[in-house]
């Protein structure tokens, strides 16, 4: 087991990797906790809320499993209602926990309803998908989507720990898999060059998920990302350069309907854009863009975005981004491999890449794979 430690102003907490976390839940429970609640959804529950269920019962506690929809598409207000009433009808109180059991929206939703019930209580975090391991548990970002984009209603609100179970990979479809990996690579292309060359040459070990490659990779993704968010809780500054490759990628989720594509597949997408945009405005050699889009394929991840309805749909879906400022959209841009920066673009570049996008779709369907 491997331990990550977060530390900021909202919480320091440690972040346990390894094989059978899940079993070893009942030790990450505080004592004083009064109940709990376990909140995930059918396919998850299926293969693993019975046994979460009884590893958290062995801290003595009462355990209440809830169940809530399935996808992207119901991480909605609606969803977080259903949480919120289940909670105040069954009578937990402020020393209950609530343990997010799932992926990245699980985590995103069970923490924004822990963020605002009884003006906050405490919540665990045990993700079930590579993405939400290495991204999505860790740094206290929490909320739901709006028809106007994705995540534009949430806080920042820290769990109490993050227990990482890497048996729990084993269950995954390939196309998870590849999701989760767009992040993996994404944290060396933004911080650590030398950290996205090993992923170049352990790709297939991490698609074929070899244990020692996987844990190597999540345990250093995740010191990558605390190290951050350690210096930078509430996004004001160097924690935006986490959201590369999320521009584009978020535009493409909001256009075709949120869960056509996965997350991480449209984030992966996002990424070779975001690349492409930054040969152009900041001087990312062409090279280091082409390296990012092998590894991105690689991975098993689109690479090639869906054309959506032009350039313009582009513009309007991105306007939505939360790093947009005076009405200016913010890029995460590579001026080199491993360091990035944010910045608002000339619309010219802007435009050549979606043009290119658009060209290149008349030929390629950008559909994720099967």
């Amino acid at each position: 087991m491997q331990q990550v430690d977060v530390n900021t102003a909202g919480g320091s907490y440690p972040i346990r990797i390894g094989k059978g976390r899940l079993d070893a839940l009942g030790d990450a429970v505080p004592a004083d906790a009064s109940r709990i609640a376990l909140v995930t959804n059918p396919t998850v529950a299926e293969h693993y809320g019975e046994r979460a269920r009884r590893a958290l019962a062995d801290s003595g506690k009462e355990v209440t499993l809830l169940t809530v929809p399935d996808g992207e598409a119901h991480k909605t207000m609606a969803t977080l209602q259903h949480i919120l009433d289940t909670l105040l009808q069954q009578r937990f109180d402020r020393r209950c926990l609530l343990v997010a059991l799932g992926g990245g929206v699980i985590g995103d939703i069970t923490g924004f309803a822990a963020a605002i019930f009884l003006r906050g209580v405490r919540f665990l975090q045990v993700p079930t998908t590579l993405l939400a391991q290495v991204d999505s548990s860790v740094g206290g970002k929490t909320g739901v989507n709006h028809v106007s984009g994705k995540n534009l209603i949430g806080a920042f609100y820290q769990p109490i720990g993050v227990e990482i179970d890497t048996d729990l990979l084993r269950t995954l479809p390939s196309r998870e898999v590849s999701a989760g990996l767009a992040e993996v690579i994404k944290y060396g292309c933004i911080l650590d060059a030398e950290f996205f060359a090993w992923c170049e040459q352990h790709a297939a070990d991490l698609r074929a998920l070899d244990p020692a490659a996987l844990q190597y990779a999540i345990a250093r993704s995740c010191e990558l990302k605390a190290q951050v968010v350690g210096r930078d809780e509430r996004e004001s500054g160097e924690r935006a350069i986490l959201n590369f490759g999320h521009t584009f990628g978020h535009a493409i989720e909001a256009g075709l309907g949120f869960g056509e594509w996965l997350h991480g597949e449209a984030v992966g997408c996002g990424m070779v854009m975001a690349a492409q945009l930054s040969s152009l405005t900041c001087g990312l050699p062409t090279n280091a863009v082409e390296r990012i889009r092998a590894l991105v394929a690689a991975i098993g991840c689109p690479v090639q975005a869906p054309p959506l309805n032009g350039p313009q749909q582009w513009v309007e879906l991105m306007q939505g981004d939360k790093k947009v400022t005076a009405g200016q959209i913010r890029f995460v841009l590579l001026p080199e491999l491993g360091r990035a920066q944010v910045s608002a673009v000339p619309n010219g570049p802007l435009q050549e890449v979606l043009e290119a996008t658009r060209n290149l779709a008349a030929s390629s369907a950008g559909v994720p794979p099967a």
